[in-house]
């Protein structure tokens, strides 16, 4: 059996080498000729998955290791008979980290003593949303959540507000699939209109779908009196976004909110158990079992600690989006086919980033309220 792979999955041998033979090639420039005669496909988000790509091959188990979809033509493989698997949640968790230090240098920069001050609106309430939601409301911040699918359909006692609604707090965060049809596309949500409600002491993050922000408004929101603050980890047109937009923001990052080992390590899993079942196999691995040892793995934290620095400095360690953002601008020169090269590196060698449940943070005398933000975000406490 011949499974044709993405080379940027991780733990790709350890979790598949005993089902087939694996054969790794480049996700942005897969071609039918690489999966001809392949019988398993497995994609990150940087590949279009469709007739063109899987046309006269053999495939009939594509899965992504990602929890977007919006690559993969769904009827189309169905039509063909090709079983689909993709990750959802894989990652949230690693986004939400993302949001909250972003937040967090976002509390800094506005001299805030309190971070939780700051209002949320949290546009998309998926398996991210929900992630980011559940820490933020935990940490004592006031979240509004917007989901007008969820909304329609009335889920249990889930209160949502309307966009414009959400669009009022102090920070908004996208984190929508892109749809372009049906009763509430997303692609350009967040418009000329929308952006223009937003003021000076607003942060705007998009760590979702870059298509769902229409760039050129973006660039003549930014050009206007009063522009509020924003932090993109995601592109129109990537990998060859634009550099005029890279220098504009507060924070840019190159699409890796998601990025974190656990996250990527946790996508692997969930398509090898698809991909288990599919076959009629037995789920033997877990992700677990291959993570290495965190090159941090505590903190010490004593009575003399304020909550509010402890908190920073642990979200820090673990991750700065600073180092991030450094590492994009520096490679915003060059052409239009050079930038996008290099946006494809920046994600393809990323440094390994742990989520804060690999770091113990060790309390001596410290208060309850402490220790409660500790475990809302994630991190293991020994008292």
């Amino acid at each position: 059996m011949l499974i044709v792979a993405d080379e940027n999955i991780p733990l790709l041998d350890s979790f598949f080498g005993d089902i087939g033979e694996i054969r790794r090639v480049s996700g942005r420039t897969m071609s039918n000729a690489d999966v001809r005669d392949a019988d398993i496909l497995l994609v990150r988000s940087v590949t279009r998955v469709n007739r063109e790509l899987l046309e006269s091959s053999r495939v009939r188990f594509v899965g992504t290791t990602t929890i977007g979809t919006d690559h993969v033509d769904l009827d189309w493989l169905e039509q063909a008979g090709i079983r689909f698997s993709a990750a959802p949640g894989c990652n949230a968790n690693s986004v939400a980290e993302y949001v909250l230090s972003v937040l967090s240098l976002h509390a800094e920069r506005r001299g805030l003593s309190d971070w939780s001050q700051l209002s949320v609106g949290i546009v998309g309430v998926g398996n991210v949303g929900g992630e980011l939601a559940h820490k933020l409301e935990r940490l004592g911040f006031d979240v509004r959540l917007c989901d007008p699918p969820r909304a329609d359909r009335e889920e249990g006692d889930q209160e949502f507000v309307a966009l414009e609604e959400a669009m009022k707090c102090d920070v908004v965060s996208l984190h929508t699939p892109l749809t372009r049809e049906g009763s509430h596309p997303t692609f350009h949500m967040i418009g000329q209109a929308e952006l223009e409600t937003l003021g000076a002491n607003q942060l705007l993050i998009n760590a979702g779908r870059g298509e769902v922000i229409d760039s050129s408004a973006l660039l003549a929101r930014l050009d206007q009196g009063n522009a509020p603050t924003f932090a993109l980890d995601v592109w129109e047109q990537e990998p060859r976004i634009h550099p005029e937009l890279v220098d504009r923001v507060w924070l840019a990052t190159p699409h890796i909110a998601g990025y974190s080992l656990e996250g990527k390590v946790q996508g692997t899993e969930m398509i090898y158990q698809a991909l288990s079942q599919f076959l009629g196999l037995p789920v033997r691995k877990k992700a677990g079992q291959f993570l290495p040892e965190p090159a941090l793995s505590k903190i010490s934290f004593t009575s003399s600690a304020q909550e509010e620095d402890a908190i920073r400095i642990a979200l820090r360690a673990c991750y700065d989006p600073r180092r991030d953002d450094a590492r994009l601008r520096n490679v915003m020169t060059g052409s239009l086919e050079e930038r996008g090269a290099a946006f494809d590196r920046l994600r393809r060698d990323y440094p390994v980033r742990r989520e804060c449940s690999s770091l113990k943070i060790q309390l001596k005398g410290t208060s309850k309220s402490l220790q409660d933000s500790f475990r809302a975000i994630g991190f293991k406490l020994k008292i």
